[in-house]
């Protein structure tokens, strides 16, 4: 009997209304399909106790995995960890060395500093002492030559008087001259 055929003798118990009774239908179902259902049920416990034994494999290989992942992984990070924390102190000793090295180069520049302003204040001394030596020795050329030049302006001056006398002397003659010779050939 097929499922159809069972299902057409339930409809035709139902309409009839008589129910089979349920005990002779499971015995039937029994008889038809129990070797297939059993056979069926079997392969799909063998196929559920593989699926566990797999997912139990999976599990513990992925569980060894990600142990080793994590393992692999705090390794790595305590060796950055160090490697950063040495890096760090190297630079602390070395910010510690630069530093004591701009003190070092700030006290020299502080040191160099004053020697250049000592060495200034002497050479804007020796440069004013110098200037005021040679503005007395200009001054006394300068008197010298004033001097000079006023000796020989007066004694220009009394030649040109001199000469000036002279002059007004030539200049009567000449006009006696004149005045002579215009009156003989006059007279």
């Amino acid at each position: 009997m097929t499922n159809s055929t069972i299902a057409d003798n339930r409809q035709d118990n139902a309409t009839a209304g008589v129910e089979p009774p349920p005990e002779s239908l499971d015995k039937v179902r029994d008889i038809l399909f129990g070797g297939q259902m059993r056979a069926v049920e079997s392969r799909l416990q063998g196929l559920e106790s593989r699926l566990l034994q797999a997912q139990d494999s999976l599990r513990s290989e992925f569980t060894k995995q990600l142990d080793a992942l994590d393992g692999t992984v705090q390794k790595e990070v305590h060796s950055l960890t160090e490697r950063l924390a040495a890096e760090r102190a190297k630079r602390t000793e070395e910010l510690k060395a630069l530093a004591a090295e701009l003190k070092e180069a700030l006290k020299h520049l502080e040191q160099r500093h004053l020697r250049l302003e000592e060495t200034s204040g002497t050479a804007d001394a020796d440069l004013r002492e110098g200037i005021l030596e040679h503005s007395k020795a200009v001054s006394a050329d300068l008197s010298r030559l004033a001097e000079r030049l006023t000796g020989e302006l007066t004694r220009s001056v009394d030649e040109l008087k001199a000469e000036k006398a002279s002059l007004t002397a030539l200049s009567t003659l000449f006009s006696d001259m004149a005045s002579r010779l215009t009156g003989t050939t006059r007279g």
